[in-house]
């Protein structure tokens, strides 16, 4: 997910800021003063912090990549190397504009991922604290009625006590599931485990594929087009991709690239392309046109990428909905197997109940049958 929620600036901020720096570069105005204005008008306190500083190493002489390095911790990767190509290259102000592009895309993709999902996951919230509301309330009830309470879960929950486990149970689970998420992506080589086991997935691999690689065709096309050498292109446009099986893949990427090989033959060797993007890149390489072709074709890679988002974003909901549909029915029959129990135990006491009397009666009629033969056996000899 780190495609869509990155871990440096807000998305939408460094779009407004890029496009507002590219928009006042390209009318003229000295780099100094552009950031400087661009710094002070942004709403983000860490970005005029750091918009600040950039100026003030700027005025001592520096170069706007290594002022920008100073907070690495704010800027994207990506967003800094191309800074140094465009700086050296003088295309910073179509630079700025195609990260400012690319910001808002992402925007984009996330508000489409949250709107969509926002109300499944409501959905399945709500059913935890109905569920957790059902368990105190029966809990509260038996009590009063003198008897066991009734076991929704099959956990052995009920009363206030069982609500609170039932709680913590459910988001302790998703917490520690996002804990560890979180550790085991911590590192490259945990990424790279992680993103080659998702990719793995029918749906959520089909996805994170199309995200990569139409991020790597945008990278790279814009750091060839910069004159980026190939090697730092690739490097800058394989991190671009922000997936750990792709990053894992640039020291082989390198070595065959240096070995000789043609750019499709390097990609095909690591398995994470898709047949139909290592044909384009083919086609491209045969006319000596690839970051043009991949320019061209970067806006239906991102549709595509779009596309199988709200594929994955729709199979995230039915599967939310699947969860909440399943625990109700299953509480339901839970309900129903004990009102059930209670039925045939009651039925079980009225027959013990009514076959009492019966019993009695058959018992003292035997009595009175065997006390009158043997009075009759007693009379007899006398008589």
């Amino acid at each position: 997910m780190s495609v869509i929620f990155g871990k440096h600036l807000p998305w939408s901020t460094l779009a407004t800021f890029c496009r507002s720096l590219g928009t006042m570069l390209h009318s003229g105005v000295h780099v100094v003063k552009a950031f400087q204005v661009a710094g002070m008008q942004s709403s983000n306190r860490q970005l005029r912090v750091s918009s600040k500083s950039i100026v003030d190493e700027l005025r001592r002489g520096n170069g706007i990549a290594p002022a920008m390095r100073i907070h690495s911790d704010q800027f994207p990767i990506l967003l800094m190397d191309l800074i140094d190509i465009a700086e050296q290259t003088g295309s910073m102000p179509e630079v700025l504009a195609s990260l400012a592009d690319h910001y808002d895309n992402l925007v984009r993709l996330r508000r489409t991922f949250l709107s969509a999902i926002s109300w499944p996951v409501f959905q399945l919230i709500a059913a935890i604290f109905i569920v957790a509301g059902l368990i105190a309330i029966l809990g509260w009830i038996s009590p009063n009625s003198g008897e066991s309470p009734m076991d929704v879960t099959g956990l052995g929950l009920s009363g206030t006590s069982g609500a609170l486990t039932w709680l913590g149970g459910c988001f302790g689970t998703a917490f520690l599931g996002f804990v560890a998420y979180q550790l085991l992506t911590r590192g490259l080589k945990g990424q790279a485990i992680v993103h080659r086991l998702l990719l793995r997935l029918p749906v959520v691999g089909s996805c994170l594929r199309s995200f990569a690689i139409a991020r790597f065709a945008w990278a790279f096309a814009l750091t060839q087009q910069s004159g980026m050498e190939i090697d730092s292109s690739m490097d800058a446009s394989l991190k671009a991709t922000a997936n750990g099986a792709f990053v894992e893949s640039i020291p082989q990427t390198l070595a065959l690239i240096r070995s000789g090989e043609d750019l499709a033959t390097t990609l095909e060797a690591t398995h994470l392309y898709s047949r139909e993007f290592l044909e384009l890149v083919r086609v491209g390489e045969t006319t000596g046109t690839v970051p043009e072709q991949l320019q061209r074709l970067s806006p239906q890679l991102e549709d595509r990428a779009r596309r199988s988002l709200e594929t994955m974003t729709a199979a995230f909901a039915w599967l939310i909905w699947a969860m909440v549909a399943g625990l109700i029915i299953f509480i339901i029959f839970r309900i129903f197997l004990n009102y059930i129990a209670l039925i045939d135990e009651a039925q079980r006491g009225i027959k013990w109940s009514r076959g009492r009397p019966r019993l009695k009666s058959t018992l003292i009629n035997t009595s009175d049958s065997r006390i009158a033969r043997s009075s009759a056996i007693i009379r007899g000899p006398c008589s």
